[in-house]
């Protein structure tokens, strides 16, 4: 299911939003993070599928890596630590705070009272848990009912007190708020509500390092016509999107937003025209894209550049996992989770209708950008969907470089 956004505009990036989220920002967030000691000190892979895009009908296809950007095996790693770190210096703002020092631990002794806390699907809460840990100061996290033991275990591994509530991704969000408020803790979100908004922007500031890497791995320029994006509350497809068009101005790739069915609210937003909430169950195997409602603040920047938006089924996302996994002809096989597919499995999906392809501009001279969101972040469900492990498959990757250098 396509449709397109009569409201997207390929202009120079408005002014209006650069007040939000700019270049500038980002750059600065991506500096202050360099230094972590659970980030990668080189820009993640930006993988060439040769075979898949002959196979698929377009003149191009690139896979941006997340799943190597950190120890926590997800894109997320760049968000939850740059919200904490500026919401720590503007708590302290008389202390003239180093970026450098903060993440190191060395104002752990001011911040022993510190606590943080935030709702998850897992990867958002695993990062701010990492965050909290080297910064110094204490983080309560808290799951829905569909999160996955797995996923809670590897947050509650990075010291977080977990806390479990009955119902949706939603309900765990104001549950979280309600603690906050009680306690006199700090929310860490990546979604934006009535009167928050400037940490799900940090989060989303974050974010804008993943463009900044594309734009200089790129050695054609515009080097992709088209550019798909995961869905969730929308704070990575804005992030990712604005940098890219405040870079690329009027010439901006066309941005593709991918959504789970039962998680549909950008899809809903796109057709009501103001950040409204899904229609579905919201509940998939897309676990980070498995959201309820739109961040209002997100919203603002995707309504203005995100062209197309769209959903796929969770069979559309393991399919997606297993051909990755795989690798065709010559394609290195890449570990990429339930989430990290949906972008390539919306790729898939549109190519295997002409109407959708032709509506969204999709032949044979698209030069296509996919991002893979995470690694196998819950790994037996990886094995589980994929047929394989994710060690088996990273070895196999690990043999496929191995002979391009022979």
């Amino acid at each position: 299911m396509l449709i397109s956004n009569p409201r997207a505009i390929h202009f120079a990036y408005p002014d209006t939003l650069r007040t939000i989220l700019n270049v500038e920002s980002a750059d600065q967030s991506r500096v202050w993070l360099s230094g972590w000691e659970l980030i990668s000190q080189q820009a993640t892979p930006l993988w060439e599928l040769t075979e898949a895009a002959s196979q698929l009908g377009i003149a191009r296809l690139c896979v941006k890596d997340e799943s190597f950007r950190s120890p926590l095996g997800s894109f997320k790693a760049l968000g939850a630590p740059i919200a904490l770190m500026r919401l720590v210096m503007r708590l302290w703002h008389a202390h003239d705070i180093e970026p450098q020092a903060l993440i190191e631990g060395r104002y752990a002794e001011m911040l022993a009272n510190l606590t943080v806390i935030s709702a998850t699907d897992g990867n958002h809460g695993k990062a701010l848990a990492a965050a909290a840990q080297s910064i110094g100061c204490h983080c309560v996290i808290v799951l829905h009912a569909n999160v996955s033991a797995e996923r809670e275990q590897a947050i509650a591994a990075y010291g977080a007190r977990i806390v479990r509530i009955a119902g949706n991704y939603d309900e765990s969000v104001a549950h979280a708020a309600t603690l906050a408020k009680n306690n006199g803790w700090h929310v860490v979100s990546d979604t934006s509500y009535d009167g928050y908004e400037a940490i799900p922007r940090d989060v989303m500031q974050g974010y804008g390092t993943i463009a900044a890497e594309i734009i200089e791995q790129s050695t054609d320029a515009p080097a992709f016509t088209h550019v798909f994006l995961q869905g969730g509350v929308g704070g990575l497809a804005a992030g990712v999107a604005s940098y890219l068009w405040e870079r690329g101005g009027a010439q901006r790739p066309r941005f593709i937003v991918v959504e789970p069915r039962q998680a549909d609210c950008l899809y809903q937003s796109a057709i009501a025209g103001h950040a409204a909430r899904a229609t579905g169950s919201v509940d998939s195997v897309m676990a980070g894209l498995a959201c309820g409602e739109t961040s209002p603040l997100a919203w603002k920047i995707l309504e203005q550049c995100i062209d197309d938006f769209m959903l796929i089924d969770d069979d559309d996302a393991v399919d997606a996992m297993r051909h990755l996994a795989k690798g065709a002809g010559d394609d290195a096989p890449l570990v990429a989770g339930e989430s990290g597919a949906a972008g390539f499995a919306g790729l898939c999906a549109l190519m295997r209708n002409d109407e959708f392809a032709r509506a969204a501009g999709l032949d044979r001279n698209a030069r296509v950008l996919v991002i893979n969101t995470e690694g196998a972040t819950a790994p037996a469900a990886y094995a589980q969907f994929v047929g394989e492990s994710a060690q088996a498959v990273a070895a196999r990757q690990q043999a496929w470089k191995q002979s391009c250098v022979r």
